[in-house]
């Protein structure tokens, strides 16, 4: 591998945190049906704040080797639920994939957060 597949890789898996810690410019984050159903079973209030506790955990999320070298994906135990999350990367109209990820500026990071048998 050279330097330059490292360095480019490195740069995606960087902008990859951000985008799962919540600090992406262009990231957005979205839950599937089934999750958020699941986060609200007993109840909106609880829901919020389960949802909460969720982020918090994918924000904290420790990658392994296993985990690829992008970070661009994880898969946690939260509350009873085996719960993972992927990255996407998109051209800034959404309609394309992004050309280049390691671009933040052509690239929008959508996290789409579910459970394991969403997946």
């Amino acid at each position: 591998m050279s330097a330059e597949t490292v360095s480019r890789t490195e740069r995606i898996a960087q902008l990859n945190d951000l985008c799962r810690r919540g600090l992406y410019p262009n990231g957005r984050h979205q839950m599937t049906r089934t999750l958020r159903a699941t986060l609200e079973e007993p109840g909106p209030v609880p829901g919020l704040l389960a949802t909460s506790r969720l982020m918090k955990a994918i924000r904290e999320y420790e990658f392994t080797a296993d985990d690829g070298p992008e970070r661009d994906f994880g898969a946690l135990d939260f509350e009873g639920h085996r719960i993972c999350f992927k990255i996407d990367y998109f051209e800034p109209t959404m309609v394309y994939g992004s050309e280049d990820p390691s671009d933040p500026s052509i690239t929008v990071r959508v996290m789409t957060i579910m459970l394991t048998s969403d997946y």
